[in-house]
Order: structure tokens, then C-alpha cells, then sequence
């Protein structure tokens, strides 16, 4: 659906894209992580074509981008582009007609796309009387509303509650379910671990790993992490070498790589003699590989 092939891009003597390639199989939901500076809003605004590479090769549903493949995409931007004393069925006639939606498909859409994001029962409410998830939720239907190949969803889920997170997690399952391709861009891993067929972790306009979590989850070598508290860190840590533990920061938290899991009163008679506060075993995570990847690039 989407192929990137040695994407670059300058800004004066700042690279900010540098040969990126990166695929999107079609109806897959793909990951695109990466801090702020990344290079994410550049890449999203040349497939778009809103902004010109200075090299590289960029196809969707095989054609070259142009202005023809604009109509092939939906965008969901992260500030909602809702107009806020119109309905929501007057914002999706909007956008329909800047699409080129005549009449009669134009109102069918509407339906169908109000439908779709559970706001038919809302379609003539001004946006501005909405909540925080139902204006998230109609501005993706924008991006719907003209039947595109391919979605783009940028931090969809940024300032939103955990219960309308929730909503549009499963907005978004059904549709890959309706066979929709989407990329989205996020800062929250649970939320890559949970939707994503596939990741790709962004540092300096680079792809530095790509693939599925499992896939991922090779490229360190644990098989569980135990996070401990302790006051003797220094001893915990030259304690857990003499094992074969890996010792590795997260944010605060001291933790150990264990190369095969271990029954919790194993992993305590290894420390024993040294004060410990607590001890909590995890799975490898997406957290993990992404500091990992990144700190080490």
C-alpha cells in the first residue's frame, strides 16, 4: 500500500529525513514511534504531498504521490480541524466538498461515516457542545469521509481519558477490520503494543528497527525483566552480574535482564543479604526495546 525508499530531506544544513524506507502492507496498522524532532510530521507531510523530498521515492496503492494521490488519504491531524459551531454533519459536507463528492455520495457518506464513528445519533449537534473523545472521534471521520486507501492518524489519542482512549482504540480495530490501511503515529507504547502489526522506532530521520513486536522483542536478550527496589543498589547490581543479570535504567527504576524466566523465590534467594524493598516481574515490553534501540543508536 505505502512504499518509502531512501526518503531525504534538509532543512538548510539540518537533516531531518535520511534515507528512510519503511512499507505498509495493505489493511495493516503500522507504528511510527519517535520523540519529538523525529522527523514523523515530515515524513506525513511529504506522502501527503504538502512538502517535497529532496530525494527518494515515495508510492501509494502503487502510484507515485502527486496530486492524485491526495484523495487516496484521510489524515486525522493531533488538533482536531473541526469547525466548532457547525454540526457534525456540517463539518463532514465540508470536507466531503473539498473532496469533490458530489451531491448524492456526499450525503450517503456522511451517514455512513457518522455511523461509523457512533456520532449518527449526534449528526446535528455543533461540535463545540461535543465531548473531548467524540470530537476525536469526528475529526477521524473526517479523514474517512471520502473512502480513502489509506489513513493517517497523528497521536490520536493525546489529552483524552482513559474510558474515550478506549473508544478510539476500538474505533480504530474496526477499521482494519474494514480493511482500511493506517499508519498512526504515537507517543504512547501501550497503544503501538496493543493496535500495530507492525513498528518502526524513528530517531533522527532514520528507521533504527522495524517489525512485529515479537519480531522486536528479539532484539533484546531477556526473556523477563525484574524491576527491584532497593537502598544497595550498588550491591544488587554487582550481586546480579555474578548471575548473569543484566543491569539497565529505566527512567528511575533499576532493572535486570534475566536471559530465562525464574519462579519469583528464585529471583529473591539471589539477592539474598541485601535489603530489598520490592521486587516485580515483567515481560519484555515495547518501553524496553524503544530505550534500548534508541539509547544505543
Amino acid at each position: 500500500m505505502l512504499k518509502i525508499k531512501k526518503l531525504n530531506k534538509s532543512y538548510g544544513k539540518r537533516k531531518v529525513l535520511q534515507d528512510l524506507t519503511l512499507h505498509i502492507d495493505s489493511g495493516e496498522i503500522y507504528g511510527l514511534l519517535g520523540a519529538n524532532g523525529a522527523g514523523k510530521t515530515t515524513t506525513i507531510n511529504i506522502i501527503c504531498n504538502l512538502l517535497k523530498a529532496d530525494s527518494g521515492d515515495i508510492t501509494i496503492n502503487d502510484q507515485p504521490i502527486s496530486e492524485a494521490t491526495k484523495k487516496l488519504i484521510g489524515i486525522a491531524t493531533q488538533e482536531n480541524l473541526l469547525y466548532k459551531t457547525l454540526s457534525c454533519e456540517e463539518n463532514l459536507r465540508f470536507f466531503a466538498d473539498i473532496y469533490g463528492l458530489n451531491r448524492e455520495i456526499r450525503e450517503k457518506q456522511v451517514k455512513q461515516t457518522l455511523a461509523s464513528v457512533n456520532l449518527l445519533d449526534r449528526a446535528k449537534s455543533p461540535v463545540e457542545t461535543l465531548s473531548g473523545g467524540m470530537q476525536r472521534r469526528l475529526n477521524i471521520a473526517v479523514a474517512l469521509v471520502h473512502q480513502p486507501k489509506l489513513v493517517i492518524l497523528d497521536e490520536p489519542t493525546t489529552g483524552l481519558d482513559i474510558e474515550a482512549r478506549y473508544e478510539i482504540w476500538e474505533l480504530i480495530r474496526q477499521l482494519k477490520q474494514q480493511g482500511i490501511t493506517i499508519l498512526l503515529t504515537t507517543h504512547l507504547l501501550d497503544e503501538a503494543e496493543r493496535l500495530c502489526q507492525k513498528i518502526g522506532i524513528l530517531k533522527n530521520g532514520q528507521i533504527l528497527a522495524e517489525g512485529s513486536l515479537a519480531e522486536l522483542r528479539t532484539l533484546i536478550p531477556a526473556q523477563e525483566i525484574v524491576v527491584v527496589q532497593t537502598g544497595e543498589e550498588e550491591l544488587a547490581i554487582a550481586r546480579a552480574k555474578e548471575y548473569g543479570f543484566t543491569p539497565r535504567r529505566y527512567g528511575s527504576d533499576l532493572a535486570f535482564w534475566l536471559s530465562e524466566p525464574l519462579e519469583l523465590k528464585e529471583i529473591i534467594s539471589r539477592f539474598e543479604g541485601i535489603v530489598i524493598d520490592s521486587i516485580s516481574r515483567q515481560p519484555v515490553r515495547l518501553e524496553h526495546i524503544y530505550v534500548e534501540v534508541t539509547q544505543r543508536n
